[in-house]
């Protein structure tokens, strides 16, 4: 295990360019390490390389789909973290394929690579009797992963936030441009929102801890909200005055039959059954306490990037 950790080693970051794994990388460099980041499109890792000294940083061309692409990314790394995963499908990506049997295509190369650690990044929610794909696909990749590699340490967070998030940031465009927000079923299912910082930093505890192999963490910040609690604040850190309408879930499912046949919906049948479970960490989980970690507060930082949705902002569309 000291291998893992040793400043040289070698990280493959699967996923590395997305809005999680640009931290994880960011951090392993810190620490030392030359880090691969393994993905379809190696170009939207170009703009991570100044992250790291010249070489240190190393785009890779690896679908997780493709057997061979991940064993020839893992070779002779010490480290390998998963951070793929999607919230719709497409024709060139299926929950089946990218978060059900990726994992495991995974977990087996980096086990033949002789690999130290192996992290990967799940979900809350994540069951495999969930009436979501979603949910149901993040826990067959959880049991995938720890078939191949029975160390791997499995992190599980709620709505992560930071400057580049996809929920702050899409309700206060939406803010901006709409006379009122939905919310359905009553706004009541909570949250626990936890920032992308300590994800990051709980990835890096998870390769560094030898009592985090084999474990499953839950990741959540602070404070539990409804997600009522979570538009009211957003409309008023934006200083917008909007309506905030209560739709119940049977018309959300009329409108995300609408939404699905856009290329990027914004919300699908299948997030509206997530919509119907709370999203917090389950009592008596393994959370970022046992990993050293006190989690921020997501008013100390989410206003931060919030104010350019604001009337008086300069930055306001």
């Amino acid at each position: 295990m000291a291998m893992a950790t040793a400043a040289g080693s070698v990280a493959t970051v699967f996923g590395g360019s997305g809005f999680i794994g640009r931290y994880i990388v960011k951090r392993l460099a810190a620490h030392g390490h030359t880090v691969r980041i393994a993905g379809r499109d190696p170009e939207r890792a170009l703009s991570l390389k100044p992250m790291g000294f010249p070489g240190q940083i190393v785009p890779v061309r690896a679908a997780v789909t493709d057997p061979r692409a991940v064993a020839a990314a893992v070779s002779g790394a010490a480290i390998v973290v998963n951070c793929v995963g999607i919230l719709f499908e497409t024709r060139r990506s299926s929950f089946a394929a990218v978060q059900g049997e990726a994992p495991g295509i995974i977990g087996r190369a980096a086990a033949e690579a002789g690999a130290g650690r192996v992290v990967h990044l799940s979900a809350i929610g994540a069951d495999a009797s969930s009436p979501s794909v979603y949910a149901r696909t993040k826990a067959q990749g959880e049991a995938a992963i720890r078939s191949a590699f029975p160390a791997a340490t499995i992190l599980r967070p709620s709505i992560v936030f930071g400057p580049e998030d996809g929920f702050f940031n899409r309700f206060g465009a939406l803010a901006r441009l709409l006379p009122a927000l939905p919310v359905y079923g009553g706004g009541r299912t909570r949250f626990q929102p936890v920032y992308v910082g300590d994800v990051a930093d709980a990835a890096i505890a998870a390769i560094e801890r030898p009592d985090a192999a084999g474990r499953t963490y839950e990741l959540g910040g602070p404070r539990i909200y409804t997600f009522r609690e979570l538009i009211e604040y957003i409309l008023a850190e934006t200083g917008r005055r909007r309506l905030v309408i209560d739709l119940p879930f049977s018309v959300g499912e009329l409108q995300a039959r609408l939404f699905e046949l856009l290329p990027s919906p914004p919300l699908t049948r299948d997030q509206l059954l997530l919509l119907q479970r709370d999203n917090v960490v389950s009592e008596g989980a393994l959370t970022l306490a046992d990993l050293g970690i006190t989690p921020k507060a997501l008013e100390a930082i989410v206003p931060s990037y919030l104010a350019r949705f604001r009337p008086w902002s300069r930055r306001a569309a």
